[in-house]
Parts: structure tokens; sequence; C-alpha cells
């Protein structure tokens, strides 16, 4: 049986505040002595250098949801939610005194190099900068964890170019890629479980292995996602899903995620054959139930 692996993706749901992310990382933390399986085993952050990511344009445009801004502008909200580098030195220190694994998803090549720099077990790179061969060369022959990868947003032909590159020099194995469709929340029709059995099917011989980043209602999919191979399973996570903000409503609240990391843990113990034609529980109930043997 192979344990699935959980990933809380805190994001930006912490708001921009140190205390508030503090309080999440510790809260995630308690999971296990709640029920160990529904133990949490990575926390994820996200990094930008929003002036090298965002043009003129984008940065000192309006956010297209302005009740969900922490600025006057993109680039201003943007801002407000980004902590430096040495935020997150904090950030994985607190991680670590919680027995979690610190992680950050990387948009652009100056932030990859600040978080390689702390030299995380692992680094994400999101859908939307998986095509940033700038950065994913860096990862590649600067860093020697782990690189997560999800192909929300990425054609077929996208998708083999990215594991070619990391093939190329033999960094394939330290590869996990993600099924992802990227919308904030996904319908369930546009959800597509099925790219989970073709990813496997297509990368499986080459990559680490197979992940699911969702961004739908619920829990129930992530147990279908089980079923068809994936291992790894991200969701956004947040203390209120009303909180302000175009992450919260596609997040688990705490109860949420509790349940659906023990549920994953639960169906993996489940997914298995049977290791001989009658078990030993089967054996009492055989002996008493069983006619005309």
């Amino acid at each position: 049986m192979i344990r699935p692996v959980v990933v809380a993706e805190i994001g930006c749901n912490h708001k921009g505040d140190m205390e508030i992310a503090h309080r999440m990382i510790k809260l995630l933390g308690c999971f296990e002595t709640l029920n160990p399986d529904s133990s949490i085993d990575i926390v994820k952050f996200q990094k930008r250098t929003n002036k090298e990511l965002l043009t003129p344009e984008e940065y000192n445009a309006p956010h297209p949801h302005p009740e969900n801004s922490y600025g006057a502008t993109y680039g201003e909200h943007r801002e407000f939610l980004e902590f430096n580098q040495e935020q997150h030195r904090q950030l994985k220190q607190w991680c670590e005194e919680e027995g979690l694994i610190y992680s950050t998803s990387t948009w652009d090549l100056t932030a990859a190099k600040e978080i390689v720099a702390l030299n995380p077990k692992l680094i994400k790179v999101p859908s939307a900068s998986n095509l940033d061969f700038d950065m994913l060369g860096y990862l590649r022959d600067n860093y020697t964890g782990e690189i997560h990868l999800s192909f929300g947003m990425t054609t077929k032909e996208e998708e083999k170019k990215i594991v070619n590159f990391f093939k190329e020099k033999n960094r394939a194995k330290d590869l996990v890629i993600y099924a992802c469709t990227s919308g904030y929340p996904v319908p369930f029709e546009d959800i597509c479980l099925n790219e989970i059995t073709r990813l496997k099917e297509t990368f499986g011989k080459d990559v680490k292995a197979i992940g699911f980043s969702g961004h739908h209602l619920g829990i129930a999919v992530d147990i279908a996602a089980l079923a068809l191979g994936a291992t790894y399973f991200e969701r956004h996570f947040t203390l209120d899903r009303t909180w302000k903000g175009t992450d919260h409503a596609a997040s688990l609240e705490p109860t949420g995620l509790q349940k659906l990391a023990r549920d994953l843990r639960n169906v993996a113990k489940a997914l298995t054959s049977k290791s001989e034609d009658i078990l030993d529980i089967e054996k009492v109930q055989r002996k008493k139930l069983k006619r005309k043997i």
C-alpha cells in the first residue's frame, strides 16, 4: 500500500498576516494528534516577485474582482499578500517545529532563487509558470530536492516538452506531476479525473509520482483520484471560506481537510487484493455460515 501524501496549500489564504499563517501551521500540526490517519504531510505557500512576474499594465490595473482586493491595483494587492525571504525562512521553521514539511510554489526565477536558498525538501511549480524554462532550468540544475509541477492550462505537447526537459539532465525521477484544472472553484464536469490515468500511462515510468491538485468543492472527488492512481493530493486550506480572497471559496476548512486526509488513508488501505482465497477474518465466518462445501 502506498500511503497518500496530503498537501495543505495555505498559499495566500493567510491574508498577508504572519500571525494567521502561524496559527494555520500550528492547527495543521495538531491533526495527527487527533487521528494519525488525518495528518498533513506538506504545507505549501506561494512566492512571487510581482514586478518581474507582471507587466506594468497588469501591475497597475485594477483587481478584476475588486471585492477581493487588498490594494488599489492588482500589483498592490499582490504585494500586500507577499512574504519576503526571511518570512519564508520563519514559515519553514514553524512547519518543522510542527513536524510538517514546508514548501512553496515559485512563480518566477527570482522567487525560485530565494526559495532554493532555504533548501526545502520540495518546491512547487504552479500551472501558471510551468512554461518558464528559465525558472525550470534553474530548479533543474541548481536544486537537488523534489520538484512538484501542475499541468493546469497546459497542452499535451507542452507536457511532453516539460518532462523531457527534466529527463535531459536525469531529473525526471525527482518530478511529481499533478493533474489539475485551473479554476476557482472548478465545476465537477471540468475536473476531468481521467487525466490522472492518461498522465500515469504517458509519464508514469519517467517521473516519481502522479498527483492531483484540486480546486473543487467537497472531498469525494479526491477519493476517486486515489483509485485512479494519484498518490499526492493538494488542496487549498483556509480557516474561513467566507474570507476575502479568490481562493477561499475553493478551499477546505480544518474539519474538511481532516476528513479528506482520513478518508484517503482509509481508502488506500482498502485498495488491495486478497492475499489468499479465504482471509483470516473470513475463516471463522466460513466455518459458521458456509453451506454445502
